[in-house]
């Protein structure tokens, strides 16, 4: 059964705004894949976070690390397993 992993994603300096839409079309197919549980940014623009559905750490920390907020260096990105109630 999978367990819940929160994704916190931080704005680095060299954050690139044309990154937000290819970010946003990761969600989506996190989304459609029903791995997304609930996702949106912080109010300050600092970054953001987002819930996904894992078989493990190892397994979150993949999906995580493949958002191009992280592989473009925008963002820095931690996961966390989630005792969410």
């Amino acid at each position: 059964m999978p367990s819940l992993y929160l994704v916190m994603t931080i704005r680095t300096p060299q954050f690139q705004p044309s990154v937000i839409e290819a970010h946003g079309a990761f969600l989506d197919q996190l989304r459609a894949q029903a791995v997304l549980v609930l996702a949106g940014p912080f109010t300050d623009k600092s970054g953001g976070a987002y819930v996904i559905k894992a078989a493990n750490l190892d397994e979150a920390s993949a999906i995580a690390f493949s958002d191009p907020v992280h592989t473009t260096g925008s963002s820095t990105v931690s996961v966390h397993e989630w005792n969410a109630k």
